[in-house]
């Protein structure tokens, strides 16, 4: 990581030249994530995400029905297109829902059911879908499209679902061909079987979830396919300097255990001088493989938090206490230097 003075942010590229900012703004939050949030505030949020150098971003037609897409679309509009990268996703269409309208969505955004998702990981419904994003958004192209939570239907994304983003690739209609879930080993699977170049994996390497360094991260490194973070703080438990006996994991109460154990950690950090977030941004982005690792922001103020958290010195003999009181459970992070470049 850098100095608590640094303010760049690193760029990587995948192996077909598209680059991503080290820290992506994940868009799901101005799509009402939860609660109700202005045009305005998101506007700011973008802005801000921008002046500070982030130019990954990422969205997805689930969340709030197109309205991430269609807000993060008009915060761009006008930024040079070459500039920055766009990542969305397919495999849930969006659907009009006229007897639903009056009613509000069930899925966690605050927005009205006037459409309803419906799955389809069918060549022809990953291309509508593409081609649905690409209106909302108000682009003629995508940087990155990832197949969207596809975990009941890997064989069919073997099959139809990545070829026909490897053709839209060919194409030039995207950029780079991907798949994002809440697990490890179906991405794996991915990238042994198919042309993928990258791949997001939310929740499964954290400090609190290694599950991803068994087996996705060597065989992406294998197949140089690059990987991107995703709750890095499991939904909220390793998201504050002290953890709350509310604390989510995996979007639901978390248990007594992980929640000792977040505090164990999170007491060893402050031995450290560095706090339980600044911690778990800092973790997974010492692998190799790892090229960004996205962070939802609803309003600038948690823009400038996640970057602030981001730039924090983490010193190596943090890792090794860790690690010495079985606190984490690998040898990951590498033991060489004082501070992690």
């Amino acid at each position: 990581m850098g100095s608590p003075t640094d303010t760049t942010i690193r760029t990587s590229s995948l192996r077909n030249g598209v680059r991503l900012s080290e820290v992506g703004f994940g868009a799901a939050q101005i799509g009402n994530l939860y609660t109700q949030t202005t045009d305005a505030a998101a506007r700011a949020a973008v802005d801000e995400a921008w002046s500070e150098g982030i130019r990954y971003f990422d969205t997805a037609p689930h969340y709030g029905l197109g309205l991430s897409e269609r807000r993060l679309g008009d915060a761009l509009r006008g930024r040079p297109r070459e500039q920055f990268t766009l990542s969305t996703k397919a495999g849930r269409l969006l659907v009009p829902s006229p007897e639903t309208a009056d009613q509000a969505d069930d899925h966690g955004f605050a927005v009205p059911a006037s459409l309803r998702r419906q799955w389809d990981f069918s060549g022809p419904g990953v291309r509508r879908s593409i081609e649905e994003s690409l209106e909302r958004l108000g682009l003629d192209h995508v940087d990155i499209v990832y197949l969207h939570d596809p975990d009941a239907f890997g064989d069919q994304c073997v099959t139809e679902a990545l070829p026909e983003l490897v053709r839209l690739r060919e194409a030039g209609v995207i950029g780079a061909v991907g798949a994002g879930m809440n697990q490890a080993p179906m991405l794996a699977r991915f990238i042994r079987e198919c042309d993928v170049d990258v791949v997001m994996c939310a929740g499964r390497f954290t400090l609190l979830d290694d599950d991803a360094l068994s087996d996705l991260l060597p065989v992406a490194l294998q197949h140089r396919v690059g990987v991107v973070i995703a709750g890095v703080y499991n939904s909220g438990l390793l998201s504050a300097e002290t953890v709350p006996e509310d604390a989510k994991f995996d979007y639901e109460q978390a248990p007594l255990a992980l929640i000792d154990r977040a505090r164990a950690i999170a007491a060893v950090c402050a031995e450290h001088g560095v706090t339980l977030p600044e911690a778990a941004i800092s973790y997974p982005l010492h692998h190799p493989a790892v090229v960004s690792v996205v962070m939802g922001a609803r309003t600038d103020a948690h823009v400038t938090s996640n970057l602030e958290r981001y730039r924090a010195a983490v010193p190596h003999a943090l890792w090794r206490d860790l690690q010495d009181r079985g606190l984490l459970g690998s040898d990951y992070p590498p033991q060489t230097g004082d501070v992690l470049p």
